[in-house]
């Protein structure tokens, strides 16, 4: 199993979840309770954007654990396959109507994330 490329993808996953729940949060919030949505709206989709961030999180922390026991290799599968599939739904929704999405890092990091997660269980 190759170290690197888990630590690589855990880097890249840890990184996302601070700049998504930081960066990208404060710029969210701002455009959200600038809204008239009414305040449950609000509130469920803040709540919806941090799930991404924890996401990211929990991605990078069981990549740094699978790297240094190769034991729990079997972990790492779920968390390839939520990368993935998040890649190709901001693919899938960026060609068919959403175009803006494919200028935001979700697909490059997701995908980026499960593809060095993946060579990781491979190398």
């Amino acid at each position: 199993m190759a170290f690197w490329y888990l630590n690589v993808a855990a880097f890249i996953a840890a990184m996302g979840a601070v700049f998504h729940g930081y960066v990208g949060g404060r710029i969210y919030l701002g455009h959200i309770n600038g809204s008239d949505l009414e305040d449950l709206t609000k509130s469920l989709s803040v709540v919806s954007w941090q799930v991404f961030t924890i996401w990211l999180a929990v991605s990078a922390a069981v990549l740094v654990c699978v790297s240094l026991d190769a034991s729990l290799r079997l972990m790492a599968y779920p968390i390839i396959a939520v990368n993935a599939l998040c890649a190709l739904l901001f693919v899938f929704l960026g060609f068919t109507g959403h175009g803006q999405l494919l200028k935001l890092p979700g697909a490059y990091l997701t995908g980026a994330t499960a593809f060095l997660a993946y060579m990781g269980l491979i190398a």
